[in-house]
């Protein structure tokens, strides 16, 4: 994949799971699309060493696509463990 692609595909994976996951968290569209990017990052080696399934780096491919969203919720979910309650 692309610089480009990479950066799309982290920005509808954050948006995505901010979606699933409403609340008060890093924000705005470049938060929202670092979080995807490391999402993306996070959920490839997840999905590797502990599925067994390595994610191919095709934009297209739909695993590529659920191991950035699952990352990216992943990466919200410590987020919230962390820092839930120093936002309000």
């Amino acid at each position: 994949m692309t610089l480009i692609s990479w950066i799309v595909l982290g920005l509808v994976a954050g948006a995505i799971a901010k979606l699933l996951l409403p609340g008060k968290d890093p924000g705005g569209l470049i938060g929202t699309t670092l979080i995807g990017i490391a999402g993306a990052v996070v959920g490839g080696w997840l999905s590797a060493h502990f599925l067994d399934k390595p994610i191919s780096n095709d934009f297209y491919d739909l695993p590529t696509w659920g191991a950035a969203i699952g990352g990216s919720l992943v990466l919200l979910i410590i987020y919230r463990l962390f820092f839930g309650d120093s936002r309000r």
